[in-house]
């Protein structure tokens, strides 16, 4: 989704871990932007910015101004991120510029819609993936897609190819790929097991 953010990026010319250490001490991150075949620029942003898209509706689809300081503006995304592990503070961001009439592929969540007919007679909804890949024109990324999961059973999955797309969006996760299945508990085994031998 094509928002009015602008994120304001400054090059850098120093690599390496010490450098990185001395833009972090600043409030900075190191980053680099990436596509439209043009050559990689190795920039620094701050990490707050970042942070606000990807905690955003959109996330990491959201498709914003880069202003890279003496050097170019462009639309971009962000396609990759490093968290530190312990302390858990952005430690790098991957940007790739966007070009609005070439399709790209990207992750979107899958939202589940309605109550399983499964779990109301005793089974447990299993989610196996939670977003799925698919490939469109950068401004038709959707937020999420739906599936609705009112009449799955006991015993039976719902997969990629069940989930309806948008005009112009294409999936580019395998078909069969699951997304959600309900199973059995014992409870519900047991009591199907004394029904058939009554």
């Amino acid at each position: 989704m094509r928002t009015d953010i602008v994120v304001k990026a400054e090059p850098r010319a120093e690599r390496g871990k010490n450098a990185a250490r001395r833009l972090r001490a600043r409030g900075r991150i190191p980053a680099i932007l990436y596509g439209a075949d043009k050559e990689p620029v190795a920039i620094s942003v701050e990490p707050q910015r970042v942070e606000k898209i990807l905690y955003s509706p959109t996330g990491h689809n959201t498709i914003f101004t880069l202003e890279v300081d003496g050097i170019e503006r462009t639309l971009a995304m962000i396609v990759d991120w490093q968290y530190h592990p312990v302390k858990d503070t952005l430690l790098h961001v991957d940007f790739q510029r966007v070009d609005l009439n070439k399709p790209v592929r990207v992750k979107v969540p899958v939202e589940l819609r309605g109550e399983a007919i499964g779990v109301k007679q005793g089974g447990l909804l299993d989610v196996v993936n939670r977003e799925v890949e698919i490939e469109c024109l950068p401004e038709q990324i959707p937020e999420h897609l739906e599936l609705d999961i009112s009449g799955l059973r006991i015993g039976r999955s719902l997969r990629a190819g069940d989930i309806p797309l948008p005009e112009g969006v294409r999936l580019r996760s395998a078909p069969d790929t699951v997304i959600c299945h309900v199973i059995g508990t014992r409870a519900e085994e047991t009591a199907a097991g004394g029904e058939a031998t009554s």
